[in-house]
């Protein structure tokens, strides 16, 4: 089955709304003319309202880096997917490795977050990963199997027929260094293989498995020849619109 690629830009604590702005106006004509591949955008929260104006009637959605899981409540400084459905987001970006690992964030709580996104309609985005320490130790599709198993408990396959899985070693992390494709794509086909057999075979072969890690103009043809690698979930590299339009159109301006 062949996948429509998603090309995904998350760009952490960074840009304010005027930068945001001048950004999406660079980036949407270096991109306007991508029909075979989706793409997406994911601005710091204060951008969200100013960024989805700006991106309207554009072949680009709209993303946000997190959520809380409750609709609304006594949780200061949080958002909920309400609030973020509500001012026109798509994509959720949950689980990532920083959340993971700066913030804490278990399998569970992040289980809890692809519950509360799928209650409005908005697609996760659910980032796994191994550390340095647990790919030296053996342990890199153990930590894979849990993450992917406790992280969506409970769902069925029509729950979560628009999930979105990223596949981001956490060692390739704004570290400068990439997984080879070869590491990647065993990597996407072992999570491939756990989703049908938790899902089935039809679940596994339509999800999209994104990697994350260091993606870059030289090096994402290269992942993206891959069977199983779907996509990109770029960070660094997506700050830059000139860089971040490269990597949406790989393969179509050689």
């Amino acid at each position: 089955m062949k996948r429509r690629p998603l090309i995904a830009g998350n760009w952490k604590m960074y840009k304010t709304v005027p930068e945001t702005l001048a950004y999406i106006e660079t980036f949407k004509p270096l991109v306007a003319g991508v029909e075979d591949r989706d793409i997406m955008l994911a601005p710091p929260f204060t951008s969200l309202d100013a960024a989805e104006r700006a991106l309207e009637g554009s072949n680009i959605a709209l993303g946000a880096q997190n959520c809380h899981y409750a609709d609304e409540g006594a949780f200061t400084g949080e958002i909920s997917p309400r609030m973020l459905a509500d001012i026109g987001v798509t994509y959720v970006i949950l689980g990532h490795s920083e959340r993971r690992h700066l913030f804490g964030e278990s399998n569970e709580l992040i289980r809890k977050k692809v519950e509360s996104v799928l209650r409005y309609e908005l697609i996760p985005i659910l980032c796994i990963g191994e550390t340095l320490e647990e790919r030296e130790a053996g342990k890199t599709l153990s930590v894979l199997e849990s993450q992917l198993k406790e992280g969506l408990a409970g769902f069925s396959a029509e729950d979560l027929k628009n999930l979105v899985i990223a596949y981001e070693p956490v060692w390739a992390i704004g570290t400068g260094k990439t997984a080879t494709p070869e590491q990647a794509q065993e990597a996407h086909a072992f999570c491939r293989k756990i989703l049908a057999e938790m899902f089935g075979e039809d679940f596994s072969e339509r999800t999209r498995i994104l990697y994350g890690g260091s993606v870059k103009p030289e090096n994402v043809v290269g992942l993206m020849a891959r069977p199983d690698i779907d996509g990109a979930l770029v960070g660094g590299a997506s700050l830059k619109p000139d860089s971040f339009a490269k990597i949406v159109n790989f393969g179509r301006m050689e």
